[in-house]
């Protein structure tokens, strides 16, 4: 049998790689990042390495070989990703990024962890006072999720949970919200601003009101009138002053409407007397001095025929 078979060769085998591949995958840092924000995360070790490989698990991400042109993957976060020297920095970090990245440069490894924290109300937005709301901070990237703690504004001791259920809203609830958690010794923070207002009061119909002031009303005196006079009066679903309105705006539509009909109609009656008057003279008979009076040129006397020279009469 030869010296070097047997266990104890193969344990020194195993020693041996483990001697000398250990040196070679270096631990990494914790990156906590936020949806929507960038993310940086640092390769460690030579900054301006040869070759270079980003993954996120075993899909390559991005890299270069002896400081050529990038190589891309095909993954969607390739798209958002570029390098700064041998860092990786992620544009626009979705909860989809979280996870194991691991930077391999010059056939050193170095291991990297992507969280990505988001805190969330439901339902979004303004809540209502006495309402139902639920918190949630979740924290992506860890299998299992660490445990998280919600600090409520105004209160020192915080709730150990992923979720925190409001039934029902109050004012208190009102102000900034904290997700804390921890991480290999690094602590992280996400705030949540919560407002709350007061539900908007429910309109009456003049019918139920007026027979609610029946019941209630057991003597119709002065005070009953006074507190009834306070009240806007509501016709049809609209306040007085909305009608006094309306009856502005169509009062003086209509004395507009007026004025331009009475002075089309002036004009028109201006017109037709004038035309009336000019018709008439037209027709007037004539005076005798008017008569008497023409344009024509005077007829040319007729000449005066010579009188005939009488004879003398013969005497005897």
């Amino acid at each position: 049998m030869p010296p070097n078979s047997g266990p104890t060769f193969k344990m020194k085998t195993i020693v041996w790689f483990v001697l000398v591949l250990g040196p070679l995958t270096a631990a990494g840092e914790v990156v906590f990042a936020e949806p929507g924000e960038r993310a940086t995360i640092k390769c460690g070790g030579n900054k301006d390495p040869l070759n270079l490989d980003w993954k996120r698990g075993q899909k390559l991400i991005i890299g270069y070989l002896r400081r050529g042109s990038p190589r891309r993957g095909r993954e969607e976060i390739a798209s958002r990703s570029r390098l700064l020297q041998a860092n990786l920095m992620i544009d626009k970090v979705k909860k989809e990024d979280a996870g194991q990245f691991t930077c391999e440069a010059d056939s050193k490894m170095y291991r990297h962890t992507l969280l990505v924290v988001s805190v969330s109300v439901s339902p979004s937005g303004e809540l209502q006072l006495g309402s139902k709301a639920t918190l949630q901070c979740q924290v992506e990237g860890l299998s299992p999720a660490p445990p998280v703690q919600w600090k409520r504004p105004g209160v020192d001791k915080p709730t150990e949970s992923h979720t925190v259920k409001l039934n029902p809203v109050a004012s208190s609830d009102a102000g900034t919200w904290e997700c804390v958690f921890s991480q290999d010794g690094q602590i992280k923070n996400v705030s949540l601003v919560m407002k709350v207002k007061a539900p908007e009061p429910s309109t009456v119909s003049p019918s139920k009101t007026t027979e609610g002031n029946k019941k209630t009303c057991n003597n119709c005196g002065s005070n009953s009138k006074t507190s009834n006079d306070s009240r806007p009066l509501v016709l049809l679903g609209l306040s007085l002053w909305v009608w006094v309105g309306i009856g502005v705006g169509v009062g003086g539509l209509v004395a507009v409407s007026l004025m331009f009909g009475v002075t089309v109609l002036y004009k028109r009656i201006k017109r037709r007397k004038e035309r009336h008057r000019r018709l008439k003279n037209s027709r007037q008979p004539l005076t005798t001095r008017q008569f008497c009076q023409c344009d024509h040129p005077t007829a040319a006397a007729k000449p005066q025929q010579e009188r005939r020279r009488e004879k003398p009469l013969l005497t005897e």
